[in-house]
């Protein structure tokens, strides 16, 4: 499995299933489940299933705000082309699962199947 690096706000709204679209610079094409890793945490706090990528125009930005809880409009402009990694199924762990991080890992981790058994 592996690890999605997000910031902590943004992290929680996740986990407790508000923010069901992750809005990133780059598509993915990972499916499947994914441990959500609080930045600078060194710890896994749950999961999700990554379903989908799909493009994410300003206007569908402007229209789903529900789905991605980014408030501000600028953030629409934040890249060239952005994609909306969209998640399900969060599942919270009663205790926070640590990792080892590497060097220069800001996206990825892979995790170890310890996360598996969670």
């Amino acid at each position: 499995m592996e690890g999605l690096i997000v910031k902590d706000k943004w992290a929680d709204l996740i986990l407790s299933g508000q923010k069901t679209w992750e809005i990133r610079g780059s598509r993915t094409h990972k499916r499947g489940t994914i441990g959500i890793i609080k930045s600078g945490s060194g710890k896994v706090f749950g999961t999700v299933e990554l379903i989908d990528c799909i493009p994410c125009t300003v206007g569908r930005f402007m229209a789903y705000k529900e789905k991605h809880c980014i408030k501000e409009q600028k953030m629409a402009f934040h890249y060239n082309q952005a994609w909306a990694w969209v998640v399900k199924n969060p599942v919270i762990f009663s205790e926070p699962v640590p990792y080892s991080h590497p060097q220069g890992a800001v996206i990825w981790v892979k995790l170890h199947d310890l996360i598996h058994a969670r």
